[in-house]
C-alpha cells in the first residue's frame, strides 16, 4: 500500500506511540481519521494535522459500530489502541476484565470486520494491528493483557490467510518495551538491568514497513529480546523460571501499582 493518498484509520492518536504514528503518517501524505478517548487532545492534534477527528471509548461497543461508521471510506486501518490492563487477575471486577479485553481484543476485531469488506470489494487495503512482544511471551501480573495480545495475534496471523488474494493485507507490529512512550514513561518504572529499549521512532518505522510492504509480524525489539521472546513461546516454563531470577519483578510491581488507576 502507499501511504501517500490514502485514507487512514488510526486509534490511540493521542498515547505517546499513537501521536508519532500519526505525525508520520501525515507527512507522508496519509488522510487521516483519528480516534480516541480524550476529545480536547484529539481535537488538538486533528486541527494540528489536517486530520479528522472520532471521539470513541472502544470498551463501548456501540462507540466502536459508530467509529467504523465514521471511518467506513478508509484504505487501511491501524488499531493502536489499548488499555495497560496489568496486575494480578484476582485484583481485577469483572467490568475491569470486560473493558480490558473489549479494548484490547474484540474492538481491533470489530474494526477489522466492519472496513475489510469495503476494502476487498476496492482489492486494496492493508490492516496493521499493533500487539506486542507480550502476545509472544508471558510474565507475571500481564495475564489480562498477554490474554488479549497473544489472541490478537492468533486473530492477525489468521486473517491473513483468509484474505491472502484479495488484495487486502494484514499486519501485526509487536513491540518490546518503548521509552519516551508507553508504559514506562507514563509510569515512571525502570526497565530491568540490562533490558534495552526501543524509541517510538522506531514503531513508528514498523508500522509503515507493515504497510508498504504488507509485512506479515514485525517484532520492534532489540535482537535479544526477540530471540528471547520467539524461546519463551517455545518453552514457557522455562521462560518462567529465567524471569524469577531476572529482577523484573521490581520493575513489573511499580509498573502494576502506577497503572492501578488506568483498568
Amino acid at each position: 500500500m502507499r501511504i501517500a493518498g490514502s485514507t487512514v484509520l488510526l486509534t490511540g492518536a493521542v498515547g505517546g506511540i499513537g501521536q508519532a504514528i500519526a505525525r508520520d503518517l501525515a507527512a507522508k501524505g496519509a488522510k487521516l481519521v483519528l480516534s480516541g478517548r480524550r476529545a480536547d487532545a484529539l481535537e488538538a492534534l486533528a486541527d494540528e494535522l489536517g486530520a479528522r477527528a472520532v471521539t470513541a471509548d472502544l470498551a463501548d461497543p456501540d462507540q466502536v459500530d459508530h467509529l467504523a461508521q465514521a471511518a467506513a471510506d478508509v484504505d487501511i486501518l491501524i488499531a493502536n489502541a489499548a488499555l495497560p490492563s496489568s496486575g494480578a487477575l484476582l485484583d481485577y471486577t469483572p467490568e475491569q476484565i470486560d473493558r480490558a479485553l473489549s479494548v484490547n481484543l474484540r474492538a481491533p476485531v470489530m474494526l477489522a470486520h466492519a472496513l475489510a469488506p469495503r476494502m476487498v470489494e476496492a482489492g486494496r487495503g492493508q490492516i496493521v494491528l499493533v500487539g506486542s512482544i507480550s502476545g509472544k511471551a508471558a510474565t507475571k501480573y500481564s495475564s489480562l493483557y498477554s490474554a488479549a495480545k497473544f489472541g490478537l495475534r492468533g486473530f492477525a496471523l489468521s486473517l491473513r490467510q483468509d484474505l491472502h488474494g484479495t488484495g487486502v493485507g494484514v499486519s501485526l507490529v509487536q513491540p518490546g518495551a518503548v521509552r519516551e512512550a508507553g508504559m514506562f514513561a507514563a509510569t515512571g518504572a525502570t526497565p530491568p538491568n540490562g533490558v534495552r529499549t526501543v524509541s517510538p521512532g522506531q514503531v513508528v518505522t514498523g508500522v509503515v514497513r507493515a504497510v508498504e510492504r504488507d509485512l506479515c509480524e514485525v517484532n520492534v525489539a532489540p535482537v535479544e529480546l526477540k530471540v528471547l521472546s520467539a524461546l519463551a513461546g517455545q518453552f514457557p516454563g522455562f521462560a518462567e523460571k529465567a524471569q524469577r531470577g531476572s529482577g523484573a519483578e521490581r520493575t513489573i510491581s511499580q509498573v502494576v501499582a502506577a497503572q492501578r488507576d488506568k483498568r
